[in-house]
């Protein structure tokens, strides 16, 4: 970390009115956070919410939210799929296990979208990956 005192001793050396001060070390460059790709699904029910009326603004590599649904009616395990604060679908119900756990536990996951495309099957259109965000 810089302090005012080593800057002015810098600004002062460049200007040949001081010693030269110790070499500045380069700040580290920021590593981006390591993730472990636990699945890759499809979005579960896109048919059904915001997603064909989203079709137009959504991309590869967009981000996504998970949401834990304990109390949904249909599936105790759900886990929704958010864009933006938009429901997209769920984790299908036979692929939601391990991701509710870990969402339960409180752990750090992040989803994306991977896969993309034009289908008449609602299960094709959409894929998302899961991963793990670890702590380094």
């Amino acid at each position: 970390m810089l302090t005012r005192r080593h800057v002015l001793r810098h600004l002062l050396a460049l200007a040949g009115l001081a010693a030269a001060p110790v070499p500045l070390r380069a700040a580290p460059t920021p590593q981006p956070p390591l993730r472990l790709r636990i699945q890759t699904s499809p979005v579960a029910g896109f048919q059904y919410h915001h997603g064909p009326t989203l079709w137009a603004q959504l991309a590869e590599g967009d981000p996504l939210d998970l949401i834990r649904e304990p109390a949904n009616p249909h599936d105790p395990m759900a886990v929704r799929i958010d864009w933006q604060g938009y429901k997209l679908g769920y984790l299908p119900r036979r692929e939601n296990h391990a991701v509710s756990q870990m969402l339960d536990r409180g752990e750090r996951m992040s989803t994306r979208i991977v896969r993309f495309a034009e289908s008449r099957n609602p299960w094709e259109r959409v894929e998302v990956e899961v991963g793990l965000e670890m702590v380094s």
